[in-house]
């Protein structure tokens, strides 16, 4: 089993199906940015499928699949079985161990811990004492970035 890049379908058309206008010339086209609802502030390649929201929201990707896992959710497997780029050649994958969460979900949990730690570090560094919740809760996001960096490492 595996993804084949050149499976992936034609950026331009795939573009186009997903229902986005891409408007001027050349390999990169203006066209809405679904992300953050603004008009006409994302760019895509129909060359390389790569795109960037040039309004600031932060989407941006490499190929039409990083844009298909951005718009739907869905993880690198799923999403490259839906544009018909993973090839099922009959072998069994190697077991995995099974995580609680999706890599995607682990980093939001890491991104939120780590602001909540960040956080009271400022207030530590500005003098502010940290009150028994505070502590605790610093101490609970602590605890959680350690088991997703032994679950994931």
């Amino acid at each position: 089993m595996g993804f084949d890049r050149n499976l992936l379908p034609d950026p331009a058309t795939f573009y186009e199906e997903a229902g986005l206008r891409l408007t001027g010339r050349g390999k990169w086209r203006t066209v809405a940015c679904e992300f953050h609802g603004g008009g006409d502030s994302m760019r895509v390649n129909t060359a390389s499928g790569a795109f960037v929201c040039m309004a600031g929201c932060g989407a941006r990707g490499g190929d039409v699949l990083a844009y298909h896992m951005a718009r739907t959710g869905a993880e690198f497997v799923e999403a490259a079985r839906a544009l018909g780029a993973w090839v099922d050649d009959g072998t069994k994958p190697a077991p995995s161990k099974p995580t609680p969460l999706s890599p995607r979900a682990a980093l939001a949990v890491l991104a939120h811990e780590s602001f909540v730690v960040a956080v009271a570090a400022g207030n530590v560094a500005h003098g502010v004492m940290l009150s028994d919740r505070d502590r605790g809760r610093v101490l609970q996001a602590a605890s959680r970035i350690n088991r997703l960096a032994e679950v994931f490492a």
